[in-house]
Formats: C-alpha cells, structure tokens, sequence
C-alpha cells in the first residue's frame, strides 16, 4: 500500500496527480496551516498572453487551518473563472465534455474552501483515469509534529511506503518512517510536453491544460513521462 499526503490545492498542477497516480491512496492533507496565495487557493492556466493566475477570494485569518478558511459570498469570482476557462479553453479538443461539470461548480454557493478543492480534486481525477482513493485528513486525528502526523497517517491507513514530494527528505525525520517500519519513496517528476493552444509549450500549469487539450490521453502520457506503458 503506497500512500501520498499533499495539502489540497485549487485545479492542481500536473505534478499533483502524477503524485496521486503513483499511490494507492492520496490524503488531502485539510488539517493543517492555511498559507495564502501559495497554490491552495490559486493556480495557473495558459492564455495568448503567457499564462494568468486563477485566484479564489477568502476570508482568511491566521493560523486557520485549511479546513478553516471560507470564502466571501458577495465575490464574483466564480463567474469570472468560468469565463476566464471557457475563453481560454472553450475551442480545445477535450473541453465540451467537463463544460456540464464546470457549470454545475461554478455556479455553487462555495462557502468552504476546501469542499470547493477537494470537489474539484475529486473529478480531475476521475476525469484522468487517475483510480488512487482519495481520503481527507480531516476524517481522522493526529499529531502535530510534520513528520509524527505522516507517519501517523500511514500507520491509519496500514501504508507500506509513503510517497514524498521531491523535497520530502530535506524536512522529515526518516528515522520515524523506520521505526514504524514504512519504506519512503520520492517522486521525481518531469512535466510531458504535449499540444497546446497559444504558441510556445508552458509547462507545469493547472491540470485543466492537460485535461482539455489531451483529454483520456493525457494520463497516459504522465505515465510514459515516468517510464511506464
């Protein structure tokens, strides 16, 4: 059983589910600090200009969790990111088809904004084929301390390696994986060149460029990016 943990993030990167594809189960690590304007409130798609910044509005008072923060009901930004996607992806291959999906989203009253990203979370990766079972942090209790709450989080869900970030090793405590006897891994990821609208390939933007400019083939070229099919 191969575990990932990573805070949710608003229309993740792509390096986020090529993490997620590699784990049996992925943790939406809700329960700890919020930081904003890093990318659990933000993310990035590409435009004729380079690329902009998709930013959710929220009421954010320090040290909230993450599955603290809310977002102001009177801010139009919800209509504002559904136009910005529709023009900047509306004419892509593989939009139509999560065009009903998005609707639907965006046109909810989000208070929360962690429901807002794991619901979204939660179809992108349905909508790539990526088949990990996602868990929230929230459903369960552990300790503070950064490595104590992962090694925790494994032993919850009777993990035999967890999956780190390319970072991972630079700020945990590896003895604590050994003594609970959980193998660590790290992810080492590349992002794929693959079509896009608007000139020069930008890589490393939210999922939604993969998904809608390479639609069911877009995991598969995450997967050939890593050595595998």
């Amino acid at each position: 059983m191969i575990v990932a943990i990573h805070q949710p993030q608003y229309l993740p990167w792509i390096g986020y589910f090529d993490k997620m594809d590699r784990a049996d189960a992925f943790v939406l690590l809700d329960t700890v600090q919020f930081k904003k304007n890093e990318w659990q409130n933000r993310n990035r798609i590409k435009t004729p200009e380079g690329w902009q910044w998709l930013t959710v509005p929220v009421l954010h008072r320090f040290p909230q969790r993450i599955d603290e923060v809310q977002i102001p009901a009177e801010d139009p930004w919800a209509r504002k990111h559904w136009h910005a996607l529709q023009t900047h992806y509306g004419a892509a291959p593989f939009f139509a088809p999560h065009a009903p999906f998005l609707t639907d989203c965006y046109g909810r009253p989000w208070e929360r904004l962690v429901d807002l990203t794991c619901h979204l979370i939660e179809y992108l990766a349905s909508a790539l084929g990526v088949r990990a079972r996602l868990v929230r942090a929230s459903a369960g209790s552990f300790p503070e301390d950064p490595t104590g709450r992962l090694v925790a989080i494994c032993r919850w869900l009777k993990a035999s390696t967890y999956l780190a970030g390319r970072d991972g090793a630079g700020y945990m405590d590896l003895a604590q994986f050994t003594a609970a006897g959980v193998a660590v891994q790290t992810q080492a990821f590349t992002c794929p060149v693959y079509p896009q609208r608007y000139g020069a390939f930008q890589p490393d933007l939210s999922v939604v460029d993969l998904l809608f400019n390479c639609g069911p083939e877009g995991l598969a070229r995450l997967r050939r990016q890593r050595g595998e099919g």
